[in-house]
Parts: C-alpha cells; sequence; structure tokens
C-alpha cells in the first residue's frame, strides 16, 4: 500500500517550518506510523512529492511498544504514540504528522518535555522511606505506575501550559498512586502540592478522558484522589 505523509518539518529556531509530502510504500497494512517514518529515514535517496530531496526526519522512539511515550506526537491532529497508529487506520487518506504544540519544538516531531519531570521534582513525586502498601490500595497504585509521561494529556488540556501552575494529568497520576504509600508527615505535603498544582487548576473538562495511550481511567484516579487531599482534609 501507498501511504502518503504530510509532515511538519522544523529546524527549532533557525528556520520557518514548513511542510513536506512524501509517499511511502509498504506491505504490512497492519504496520505502524513509526515503521514507516524508520523506512523514510532509512532510505536516503527518498523525495518528496516534488521531487526535492528529504533530510532525516527527527522524532523520538525508544521501545515501539507502547511502554515508554517517546514516540508521541499529532497525528491528524490528534496526539497519538506513533508505535500505536496503524497505517490501516488511515486507507486512502494522508497522514498528517505535527509536534506536540504544547512543548517547545527541538526540531521537526521532536519536542521538550522536559517540563513533565521539573513538576514531578517540584511536586515531590517520591518516596524518601520504606512504604507499605495496604491491599485495598493496590489497585489505585497500580493504575498511577502505568503514566507513560508521554505529554498526549496534556496536548488536550484547556488548562494546561508549560511554566504555569496547574501541572496536569502528567503529574497527577504519578501523584495519586503515591497518595497511598506515604508516611502521615510525607502524604501531609504532598496533599498540599496536589490541592495547589492539581486540584485548583483542573477546570473538570475531562479531555484527558480518552487520550491516555495507556488505558489509565482518569476520573476513577480523580475521584479517588481527591477524597483522600481534598475532602477528608476539609472534614478534619
Amino acid at each position: 500500500m501507498q501511504i502518503e505523509f504530510d509532515i511538519l518539518r522544523m529546524d527549532g529556531q533557525e528556520r520557518k517550518p514548513y511542510r513536506q509530502s512524501i509517499l511511502c510504500e509498504m506491505e504490512d497494512a497492519d504496520a505502524s506510523v513509526a515503521t514507516a517514518l524508520r523506512k523514510i529515514n532509512t532510505d536516503v535517496e527518498t523525495r518528496d512529492i516534488h521531487g526535492n530531496p528529504v533530510p532525516a526526519i527527527r522524532w523520538e522512539c525508544s521501545c515501539l511498544q507502547k511502554r515508554c511515550g517517546a514516540c508521541a506526537m499529532r497525528i491528524n491532529g490528534k496526539p497519538r504514540l506513533a508505535c500505536d497508529a496503524k497505517l490501516k487506520e488511515f486507507a486512502n487518506k494522508t497522514i498528517t504528522l505535527e509536534p506536540l504544540k504544547k512543548f517547545p519544538v527541538v526540531a521537526d516531531l521532536v519536542v521538550d518535555r522536559s517540563i513533565l519531570y521539573e513538576n514531578l521534582k517540584l511536586i515531590g513525586a517520591w518516596l524518601e522511606e520504606r512504604a507499605e502498601l495496604e491491599s485495598e490500595d493496590q489497585e489505585m497504585a497500580y493504575e498511577g505506575s502505568r503514566c507513560l509521561q508521554c505529554g498526549c494529556c496534556l496536548e488536550v488540556c484547556p488548562n494546561f501550559y508549560a511554566g504555569g501552575d496547574f501541572m496536569g494529568m502528567a503529574a497527577f497520576v504519578p501523584t495519586a498512586r503515591l497518595m497511598s504509600e506515604l508516611s502521615a508527615t510525607q502524604r501531609q505535603k504532598i496533599f498540599e502540592a496536589y490541592r495547589s498544582h492539581i486540584y485548583e487548576g483542573c477546570g473538570k473538562s475531562l479531555a484527558c478522558r480518552n487520550i491516555c495511550p495507556a488505558g489509565i481511567e482518569i476520573e476513577k484516579l480523580m475521584i479517588r484522589s481527591n477524597a483522600m487531599a481534598i475532602w477528608k482534609r476539609r472534614k478534619r
């Protein structure tokens, strides 16, 4: 099958963005967008539909198994993982590839998502001592551990912007995981951070609910976390 890719190319701040359309021959319709990108970059003789040379397309990948979140990008306007977007989904359609818009562009489809990790450091999303997990909290902890830190949830969030006080679901999910594991002292600290950087900034639009590549049940985690960090705290 022949797939046409319309790719937004960017060289950081060195030049203005431009679009490049490339035809790619693929034998397997079950192959992913990531596989097609690797094929395009492998052929140094690749030309676009106008006969122009195609410089290597910059994009990130690691596991290619929907486990790391590195290959997040906008595919036909929707934030997705390139390794999880099958070519057969786009039969007879042009596949448009663009970098995520909520983060600074490094080059082509690569963005700087360091704000995700800076937010986790700021909120203190780690254990400082051995923790004991009650059996009734295991499901919540497991659900929170599946976050890929890909940034897809932040891409569709109307309240998140890089550098803002609201840290979004990418910070919320790891924080929710820790709430049931921390000691009383640590829990109080993270409750305060949760209220300031997550609860008070969330507009409850739940645009992130169906966008998570890992399928994390955001709404379920939010209800549980709010009960622990907000409502019970206020009762006390």
